[in-house]
């Protein structure tokens, strides 16, 4: 028999959302389980797959924790896998470094948590004798800035060499550097399969060596969007590897954009949202659909749907649960008013719309709320500064956006429509 084994890393249990609780709180709710139940979609595959063992490359929790809770959940999903005779494999990530209860908590014999010095692990012996060793090494701090490749022992001759690693490796837009290295060290390392962790979003980074990282199985924002999973890896006896993908999020983050133009009454528009939300979530599997919803197009409704946002979230989360499942977890309005700008109008609001446009569009208003974004981004914290502004460019766009959305908003307010006129 083949040696087979889930490939999964950064459950992240029961992550904070802040900013989501804050807005829909029974939403916070849904998505703050979502990761729990993807980890018993992970232990129910890697029962109904009779695999050999479930890998967990780090960041199984989402920093410090004061409850024995989550860890106490996590301790009853892997004892029904040590009741299946599926082995457990775990390494700590920079999330986990922080949490005490990783420590303290008494797993079942059959999960082997890897510690901060490398150690090599009989996993299985093949039919024609090879044997299957996993080595690992985890984080003993939250911050790794070195390479931890240097800490891993050569691989054990004639045998089939497996290496769990929480790593940025070379660097990526979204994530802090943590035990850099680069694809070539690790293929150059002599393993037959690295079971990554850290980077959310899923790849196949080599396939001679295989070199996995797996993706989160359950995303928590609308940054992770899309369905999450993990890899089913199958080993031969000559260290022939295949790679199967299996879904497991309860939950699917995604972005719609919905162009409305030519919608001349709020009917209209509704309609035509409805249609693409409906389209979308027929194509969509998850249990559940959370949408970041954005208006764009010309059209007359311009000023109504971002001066009556409120009502406009209402009309959208109403349209969302008459499909069962899903949700929206914001609205967002880029129209702009239909006619022809290049007639002068008798609106004294268009008329101060067109001048705020020359003001946006101009070298010195850019400079100054540049300046001004960058005054505030050094206030944040530094994992806030990267999703924010990864780069000169994305802090500049998000200044500009941040200009042309509160100008928008302002001139919708003195537009003079009462809100019985936007739902005729």
């Amino acid at each position: 028999m083949p040696f087979r084994f889930v490939h999964t890393a950064d459950l992240h249990l029961d992550s904070p959302l802040r900013s989501l609780a804050l807005r829909n709180p029974e939403l916070a709710s849904l998505v703050r389980s979502a990761t729990r139940n993807a980890l018993v979609r992970i232990v129910d595959l890697c029962i109904a797959e009779n695999v050999d063992a479930l890998l967990i490359a780090g960041d199984l929790y989402d920093g410090s924790q004061t409850s024995m809770n989550t860890a106490l959940f996590l301790a009853g999903e892997l004892r029904r896998l040590d009741e299946a005779g599926i082995r457990t494999f775990i390494i700590r990530g920079n999330h986990d470094a922080q949490s005490q209860v990783t420590r303290e908590l008494t797993l079942p014999p059959s999960v082997h948590v890897f510690s901060g010095r490398s150690r090599t692990v009989l996993a299985k012996t093949l039919e024609n004798g090879r044997t299957v060793h996993i080595h690992g090494v985890s984080f003993a701090d939250t911050h790794a800035p070195e390479s931890l490749l240097p800490h891993f022992h050569a691989p054990v001759a004639d045998g089939i060499n497996i290496g769990m690693l929480h790593t940025s490796l070379s660097g990526s837009a979204a994530h802090d550097p943590y035990a850099p290295c680069s694809i070539a060290d690790l293929q150059r390392h002599g393993f037959d399969y690295w079971a990554l962790g850290h980077v959310h979003q899923r790849q196949v980074h080599s396939e001679k060596p295989s070199i996995v990282m797996p993706g989160m199985p359950q995303g928590r924002d609308i940054n992770e969007m899309g369905m999450k999973g993990v890899t089913i890896v199958t080993i031969d006896d000559h260290g022939q590897v295949v790679l199967e993908e299996r879904a497991t999020s309860t939950a699917a983050f995604e972005r719609l954009s919905v162009d409305v133009t030519g919608a001349a009454d709020w009917r209209d528009m509704l309609d035509a949202v409805s249609r693409e939300i409906a389209r979308l979530r027929k194509r969509l599997p998850a249990d559940n659909l959370i949408l970041r919803l954005t208006l764009t197009g010309r059209t007359p409704l311009a000023w109504r749907l971002r001066r009556d946002a409120d009502l406009l979230e209402t009309e959208m989360a109403n349209i969302a649960a008459g499909l069962g499942g899903c949700w929206i977890e914001k609205v967002e309005v880029q129209c702009r008013a239909a006619g022809d700008a290049g007639h002068p109008s008798a609106d004294p609001v268009v008329e101060l719309a067109a001048l705020v446009d020359d003001v946006l569009s101009s070298f010195g208003f850019r400079a100054e709320v540049k300046g001004v974004a960058e005054e505030l981004l050094q206030q944040l914290p530094p994992e806030l500064r990267q999703v924010l502004a990864v780069d000169e460019e994305a802090l500049e766009s998000l200044a500009l956006n941040a200009g042309l959305a509160g100008s928008a908003d302002v001139l919708a307010h003195l537009h003079g429509r009462t809100v019985a006129e936007a739902i005729d």
